[in-house]
């Protein structure tokens, strides 16, 4: 059967041809980051039953990224690849180089895309076939508000409006309370059958996975992590306990910002590679240093449990069918950040929480799990924002309550859990570099609107 696939040419503004040329790793990075997301957004729509092209995520995710890629990325030359014109999504794969193979991420049945080592090559067997980019079907993911309320409903709409006072590009909003869906808004060409990544709101997925292991009985958070690369010889990391790990407080060095593992993410390295092999730098548990490095250590101490008990498993029963947590290219869930999924199944997560780790009956987590997620029992981070375990804090934001806590991602994903006001908002975005969602102000508004 041969391959059918679809070539896209996105021309770079003329005022990046200005700025210093990008090293051939960046534009493989580039690429990666491209092939990746394009893959990701398209395939998880398809499986929720949404749809995404490359012409709507050219217009979202391909705005006002990393400001070492923006002035290029869009210039990357990229083909999608199917089984038949019309049949399941293969890859993507991005040109960036003369010299060397695309870019590739590949899409699987279960496990979501992968993106592939720099000079992998797929099956040479396979075809091509150029074609005009196609718009999103118009009405297939239409935009809508609905709201309980007048004063509910005017925050939505105020927050959806390009360049509100909000700040971002909100693409999708959700507001529970007591258990039912009080307001809920999409902009055109997302809705409730389109996830979007989560970026690192895939941490506090990952502090949920945890949590769901201890219930289990097959690890202690206060124990060293069983990591097999840290069990050899007198290993000082041998001491950093999951706690650490969730908190943040390893004391690991890394390269880079801690927020930024773009050889995992972009660049085909793998969790083994790359997030367990840096060294420490301060006693572990003394301070607070936000790294993907330590959630994907704090996942590999409990991937065992991953044979009998995958993260998909967890989604099924939270009913969060839209939810899918990618892997590197050899199966290590990168668990900081690349994790697809909807405001819907996003709310479902924190209605975990407000009922504190009991579904339909079954604890799911230890019981007070939520105050252990949510105490900054940790070194803490500089600003307004507190840390717990895999969450931040509203601990000290005025006209917040104190016991309120979130999951936020890049580019304005947001989960907040109001315990206290038994509510969840959920805020997904594509907002540009430099141009910051206010979730403070934001939760704020839709609380005094809840109020009234």
């Amino acid at each position: 059967m041969k391959i059918a696939g679809l070539a896209l040419l996105f021309t770079v503004p003329a005022a990046a041809q200005e700025k210093a040329a990008p090293t051939p790793y960046e534009r493989a990075l580039a690429a990666g980051y491209k092939a990746l997301m394009a893959c990701g957004a398209v395939a998880s729509a398809e499986r929720a039953g949404g749809k995404r092209t490359v012409g709507s995520i050219y217009d979202y995710e391909f705005q006002g990224v990393y400001p070492n890629f923006d002035p290029f990325i869009r210039d990357l030359v990229t083909f999608e690849y199917r089984d038949g014109a019309d049949g399941p999504l293969y890859h993507f794969a991005v040109e960036w180089d003369d010299a060397m193979p695309p870019r590739v991420a590949i899409n699987t049945a279960d496990k979501g895309c992968s993106v592939m080592p720099i000079g992998f090559v797929p099956d040479a067997s396979e075809t091509r076939v150029n074609a005009a980019n196609e718009p999103t079907p118009a009405g297939l993911n239409a935009g809508s508000v609905s709201a309980d309320t007048a004063a509910l409903k005017a925050v939505v709409e105020t927050t959806l409006e390009p360049g509100g006072a909000m700040g971002g590009v909100t693409t999708g909003l959700v507001v529970v309370r007591g258990g039912k869906i009080v307001s809920e808004a999409y902009i055109d060409g997302f809705g409730p059958k389109v996830p979007q990544r989560t970026w690192s709101v895939a941490k506090s997925i990952a502090a949920t996975l945890v949590g769901a292991a201890v219930q289990r009985g097959e690890i202690d958070v206060m124990a060293p992590a069983q990591i097999s690369a840290w069990q050899v010889g007198n290993d000082p990391r041998s001491a950093i306990t999951v706690d650490n790990l969730l908190r943040m407080a390893s004391g690991r060095y890394s390269d880079t910002a801690g927020n930024r593992t773009d050889p995992i993410y972009w660049g085909g390295a793998t969790v083994d590679e790359r997030a367990i092999t840096w060294p420490i730098v301060n006693p572990p548990g003394t301070v607070f240093r936000y790294a993907n490095n330590d959630t994907l250590a704090a996942v590999k101490a409990i991937q065992p449990g991953f044979a009998k008990h995958p993260p998909a498993e967890l989604f099924a029963e939270l009913g969060m069918d839209s939810t899918v947590a990618e892997t590197d290219w050899q199966g290590n869930y990168v668990l900081s950040s690349q994790v697809w999924s909807t405001a819907r199944d996003l709310a479902q997560l924190g209605q975990l929480y407000l009922a504190d780790g009991v579904w339909k009956g079954r604890r799911i987590l230890p019981e007070g799990w939520r105050s252990y997620i949510s105490a900054p029992d940790g070194p803490q981070p500089e600003g307004e924002l507190g840390y717990g375990a895999g969450f931040w804090l509203f601990n000290n934001s005025a006209g917040i309550p104190a016991d309120t806590f979130v999951g936020i991602g890049n580019r304005g994903q947001y989960l907040v859990v109001v315990p206290s006001l038994d509510t969840v908002i959920v805020r997904r975005g594509e907002d540009p570099v430099g141009n910051r969602f206010d979730i403070a102000e934001f939760t704020r508004e839709i609380l005094a609107a809840l109020a009234k």
